[in-house]
């Protein structure tokens, strides 16, 4: 695997984390979900601005996990 498909398996690891700790009750200024926020909100904000929630469930983790797997495929 390439050094791109390592890090885009990487970052999905990290966005299915947060995706994950939405669901459950936590404070989000412990050290490691402030962590999981920074590195992941640069990339899900802008597709928020496109496409905003539908019914109220937020699908810009779905549009960035579609985008990550072209990605790695234009790299492979």
């Amino acid at each position: 695997m390439s050094l791109i498909g390592q890090v885009i398996t990487l970052y999905e690891i990290v966005l299915f984390v947060r995706i994950i700790l939405s669901w459950i009750p936590h404070n989000p200024h412990h050290p490691a979900a402030a962590f999981l926020y920074k590195i992941t909100e640069p990339v899900l904000q802008p597709v928020r601005r496109i496409i905003p929630s539908i019914g109220g469930i937020d699908v810009s983790p779905i549009i960035v996990f579609i985008a990550l797997g072209f990605i790695r495929r234009l790299f492979h």
